[in-house]
């Protein structure tokens, strides 16, 4: 009897045998699976969908360069649209006047032409010389203000003496330069005593700030312009909030400005029926609430998308100042509500960058003096668009940046480059504009392919 097991096909020891592992012989490999094409790998959770959108938009708006973007790109397209509006909104106004269609567009693109020498010159500037530039400017500010109310010199439009005539069509508003002069001369006194640890005494914080402020808004006010003493008391509380005032001592402040506008209001009657007419709808006796009732006709006839540029009806003499104060009013009329939400907007981010800066920067004076030129830019924008929507009086003040007026644009555009260069200071900020520079990219690309094996690009 055999001990080996038959299996159907031959015995135990032929090729269908089944043997046990000699002493020699290798374990038996598993087989080869053929290589395919990679799956996709299944998305993270949190990347798609709203939640993926929102992270993703969050992650590019906190890199280093955004407030820099936002500064620069929004300030010139805020230009770029003022010029043209402003080329459309004063054409009938000149041919009134019997100047020529572009006399007034050719005056605001000089002022941008010399504002954008001044912009480029003010973000290539030194910390340390724009400190040292504060005193003379204040010191000039105020010489100028003193100089308009001189009789002879200082010259008076719309009621209000402001004007310093500089030959020709070309005049001065001190006031406008006063403006930054107290940006930059606030923000280097208060970072003065933040070093020596001063701020924190009640007098230190208010002297000689608010003394040298109520000392400019007392030169302005002697001509009359309400709108600017309103933006130059803007500019106080936002430096002293920046500051840290106690709450006691802001709202201290905050009640005697109050106080004293109530009473430069009540006294003049001019500035009394301006404040009547907030939310008017009708004229009214002796026609006092026209421009405020045209201006809102300009935006109602707009509607959604506008007339057309240039097809506004209200700048036919209907609307006082279409090219200055209510340029605003006209857009709405050419461009709709589209224009106007997309001006609104421009200004969210210009204002939006301009308190990133301030609150990400190491450096006392930059904190102060973004915080100041930011709340410079957005109190005037409110005041102005405030007044066309008839929710605020109208106080006579340009929409910044957009209004016709050299003397608005040109320390406007220095304070936005004083943005930008503040910008470019912000951490991880210069790194990242080193980065994009031609010959670094080109270096570390170049350096990426050589490290690839395959030599794909």
């Amino acid at each position: 009897m055999h001990d080996d097991f038959v299996w159907p096909g031959g015995a135990l020891g032929g090729p269908m045998a089944l043997r046990g592992p000699s002493a020699g012989s290798r374990p038996a490999r598993p087989p080869r699976v053929r290589a395919t094409a990679r799956s996709p790998r299944p998305p993270r959770r949190g990347t798609t969908g709203p939640r993926g959108l929102y992270l993703r938009a969050r992650k590019a708006w906190d890199r280093p360069l955004t407030a820099y973007y936002l500064i620069l790109g929004g300030s010139l397209l805020i230009l770029v649209l003022g010029l043209v509006m402003v080329y459309s909104a004063s054409q009938i106004k000149a041919l009134q006047s019997g100047l020529a269609p572009s006399y007034f567009f050719r005056k605001q693109l000089l002022a941008a032409a010399i504002g954008s020498v001044l912009l480029l010159a003010a973000a290539r500037t030194p910390v340390r010389l724009l400190r040292t530039l504060a005193y003379p400017l204040l010191a000039g500010s105020v010489f100028l203000l003193c100089l308009v109310q001189v009789p002879g010199i200082g010259e008076t439009i719309n009621g209000n003496t402001n004007w310093i005539s500089l030959g020709g069509p070309f005049q001065l508003q001190p006031s406008e330069f006063a403006k930054l002069a107290l940006v930059l001369w606030g923000a280097d006194l208060l970072a003065r005593k933040q070093v020596k640890r001063l701020l924190l005494q009640w007098k230190h914080l208010l002297v000689p700030l608010v003394p040298v402020t109520f000392l400019l808004l007392g030169l302005i006010m002697l001509g009359g312009d309400m709108g600017t003493t309103v933006v130059l008391t803007a500019v106080l509380l936002g430096l002293l909030w920046v500051a840290g005032a106690p709450t006691k001592l802001f709202t201290a402040v905050f009640g005697v400005t109050a106080a004293l506008a109530i009473l430069f209001i009540k006294t003049s009657a001019n500035r009394m029926s301006r404040l009547a007419c907030i939310g008017a709808t009708d004229p009214g006796t002796n026609d006092q609430c026209w421009q405020a009732v045209h201006g809102i006709y300009a935006l109602a006839n707009g509607g959604w998308f506008g007339a057309g540029l240039g097809a506004s009806v209200e700048k036919w003499g209907e609307l006082p100042e279409p090219h200055t104060d209510f340029i605003f009013a006209i857009t709405g009329e050419e461009l709709g509500l589209a224009g106007t939400l997309s001006v609104l907007a421009l200004f969210a981010a210009l204002g939006y960058a301009g308190i990133r800066v301030a609150g990400r920067t190491e450096d006392p004076f930059v904190r102060y003096a973004a915080g100041g030129v930011t709340t410079w830019i957005m109190a005037q924008a409110t005041v102005n668009i405030g007044a066309v929507l008839g929710l605020l009086p109208i106080a006579g003040v340009p929409l910044p940046l957009f209004s016709y007026g050299g003397s608005a644009l040109l320390p406007t555009m220095f304070a936005v480059g004083l943005l930008i260069a503040f910008a470019r200071d912000e951490p991880g900020a210069r790194a990242a504009l080193a980065m994009r520079q031609p010959g670094v990219r080109w270096k570390t690309m170049r350096r990426r392919v050589k490290k690839r094996p395959s030599g794909e690009r």
